[in-house]
């Protein structure tokens, strides 16, 4: 017989561990802060040992509750991966796909009908990723295009798709003007979670912007949404913006810098490709090349 703790203490230690508060654990599960600290204070007593110390406000782990949260956060992601698995298999023919909202809203839904005329019994299903903390949740296929925020994380499985173009984009009307080699604009656009993309831009295509203030967003769909205002300058990916640039919506006043092989997918380390997820490839791979 396994002796194993409770499901739901496991996940109320882990999410305590990760946020470092009770209270915010409870707003994730949808619990009450007195119903997790319970499932918390029960796990110690049942292990034997304190996993958690005050820390001003918060919380901090103890070095045992460090280890512990280490395996436990492991189990619960490949339980997770592994019920989504079982799920699936259970639907049918589907590719599981994890990418960006910004990109899942702006370029891939609105083409998506494409793929499902060449394969309408295959079910795409969207899993969405963050700059803040990007994860697969188990998914088939893991896009990957914001050379500017981050590499690719495991080269070697990378499954290149094409290009990917970054620029700064900004309202027709918002002035941009050129003084001694810079461009200059009041506002420059950042977002909160990759905060070296501007420099890498700057460093890659020789331009610098100066600005007399930034403001950040948490979203790249908020950075575009504050750039289409006319709040200020953003720099985006081309694809995101596409249709936006040929509306006359955005404009951008110093191009695209290309970087070659930038968009890839990354496919699950812990099976083969289905022809599912394969032929959805190739299918992206055909729109990205339609549309350089």
């Amino acid at each position: 017989m396994r002796q194993l703790p409770p499901l739901a203490s496991l996940r109320a230690f882990e999410a305590a561990a990760r946020l470092g508060s009770v209270t915010k654990a409870a707003d994730e599960l949808g619990r009450t802060h007195g119903a997790v600290s319970r499932q918390v204070r029960a796990l110690q007593e049942q292990a034997g040992t304190a996993l958690f110390e005050k820390a001003g406000t918060g919380l901090r782990l103890t070095p045992a509750g460090e280890a512990f949260r280490g395996v436990v956060a492991g189990v619960l992601d490949e339980l997770e991966r592994g019920y989504q698995r079982l799920r699936d298999a259970g639907r049918g023919a589907t590719v599981h796909l994890a990418c960006g909202a910004t990109f899942a809203m702006r370029w891939l839904v609105p083409r998506l009908s494409g793929f499902y005329r060449e394969r309408p019994t295959v079910e795409v299903r969207l899993s969405m990723t963050s700059a803040r903390a990007p994860r697969d949740d188990g998914a088939d296929l893991m896009l990957s295009w914001d050379r500017l925020a981050r590499p690719i994380r495991d080269e070697a499985r990378a499954i290149r798709l094409g290009d990917v173009a970054f620029g700064i984009v900004c309202a027709p009307a918002y002035p941009v003007r050129a003084e001694g080699g810079r461009l200059c604009a009041e506002t420059k656009i950042r977002h909160e979670h990759t905060p070296h993309s501007w420099p890498a831009w700057e460093a890659a295509t020789g331009r610098e912007l100066a600005a007399a203030r930034d403001i950040a967003f948490p979203h790249n769909g908020l950075c575009i949404e504050a750039a289409l205002s006319g709040l200020g300058v953003a720099l985006v990916e081309q694809m995101l913006v596409r249709d936006d640039l040929a509306a006359g919506r955005l404009v951008a006043p110093a191009g695209f810098h290309r970087f070659a092989n930038g968009f890839a997918a990354l496919p699950a380390p812990d099976r083969p490709l289905s022809p599912e997820a394969a032929a959805f490839l190739d299918w992206l791979r055909r729109m990205l090349a339609e549309e350089a």
